[in-house]
């Protein structure tokens, strides 16, 4: 088979999804979520205004995919303090792993009857009206894939291979905009039904109406697979960096040793956290990151602000918001304070990993390589 191809488009629908999930209204579901530690914390800051149980219950995770999927509700805008992300994290780990058993949630994506209202992304969210994949239909329509399509299409529907004749190299079907646009099969099944050519010698419009829509279940699943680190994405040996070099970096180019101290606070960390959290929590210090079994998971540090009124008096505490017109902080007591800026106003925010910030303009691939490196090292 051949599509047109369309990365802007592919880009265009992510960013759309995720604006549709911050209109998303809230779920009015009458399920709950599994006893267990964590679980009131959990409906606070996850079912309180943005969704309801139905959009975590849907399907088990295993603890990377609950945390990343922590991490990106966080970068949606989730309020939780770090020791309450890591509980959440925790709960949803324990209680709605890989194996969990749950309420069956209502019916999705099945070849009859689409649903609507809720989109294919975590926790439910993403476009009401985008493809629903129905995981049976899915693997019924990765045969019809490997024995029809793989050869010009691709293992994972990438595109063919190089050393293919251009005849028989199909292209990107993940970049598709005829897949992207599809739904249940309604613009992949009027293509295949033009001739097109199949590995088996067969014409596309051979495929049953059922092998079809079952083809657009798999090829959906394998778009939002590469969107949304699917398990075909699974993180590989990240340590290909040098430790020497790291350690150069670290006590050089770098200033690491500034702030940090391989004897100090990251005495040991190489036993606290595998190579994939390492590099995590050093590029992004706020992400939700767990130790290895049996070590404690750290918190991240606040950010603190310090504001000076025109009479002089001086007020501190934890950020609780900044913008152009308020300040607000909560002080050492517990507190809540809020003041309006003015010109007579000094406002000084402290973000103990600004520098980590600022040094992402900064690494090459190579520094990052070579850093987690040396932080492994520190056994």
């Amino acid at each position: 088979m051949k599509f047109p191809k369309a990365g802007a488009v592919l880009a265009l629908t992510a960013v759309s999804w995720a604006n549709l999930v911050a209109q998303a209204p809230p779920n009015r579901s009458t399920r709950s979520l599994p006893e267990g530690a964590g679980r009131e914390v959990t409906q606070r800051v996850c079912g309180a205004t943005c969704h309801g149980p139905d959009t975590i219950m849907g399907k088990g995770r295993s603890r990377e995919q609950w945390t990343a999927v922590v991490n990106a509700m966080v970068a949606r805008g989730a309020k939780a303090t770090d020791a309450e992300l890591v509980q959440i994290a925790e709960y949803l780990t324990a209680r709605l792993g890989p194996n969990a058993v749950t309420e069956a949630p209502p019916a999705r994506g099945s070849r009859s009857a689409p649903v609507a209202g809720r989109g294919p992304g975590p926790l439910g969210a993403g476009a009401a009206n985008s493809h629903v994949v129905d995981d049976a239909g899915a693997e019924r329509g990765k045969a019809v894939y490997t024995a029809e399509c793989i050869t010009c299409h691709g293992m994972n529907g990438r595109g063919g291979n190089e050393t293919l004749p251009a005849g028989q190299r199909g292209p990107d079907l993940v970049r598709s905009v005829l897949v992207l646009h599809d739904r249940y099969g309604n613009e992949i099944g009027p293509f295949l039904a033009k001739d097109h050519p199949l590995r088996s010698g067969r014409k596309g419009s051979s495929l049953s109406k059922e092998q079809v829509s079952d083809l657009a279940h798999f090829l959906h699943q394998t778009v939002y697979y590469t969107l949304r680190s699917g398990p075909m994405l699974k993180v590989q040996n990240i340590l290909t960096g040098d430790p020497k070099a790291g350690a150069a970096y670290f006590n050089g180019e770098g200033k690491c040793n500034t702030c940090h101290s391989p004897s100090g606070d990251l005495a040991g960390i190489g036993k606290k956290y595998d190579p994939p959290t390492l590099q995590t929590k050093f590029l992004f210090p706020r992400s939700v990151g767990f130790g290895r079994a049996g070590a404690r998971t750290a918190v991240a540090k606040p950010v603190t602000v310090s504001v000076t009124l025109a009479d002089g008096s001086v007020t501190e505490g934890v950020l609780e918001r900044l913008d152009d017109f308020y300040v607000s902080l909560r002080d050492a007591q517990g507190q809540y304070k809020s003041f309006k800026i003015t010109p007579q106003v000094k406002v000084v925010k402290n973000d103990p990993y600004a520098m980590h910030v600022t040094m992402l303009d900064q690494y090459t691939d190579k520094n990052i390589h070579d850093i987690v490196a040396y932080l492994e090292s520190l056994q």
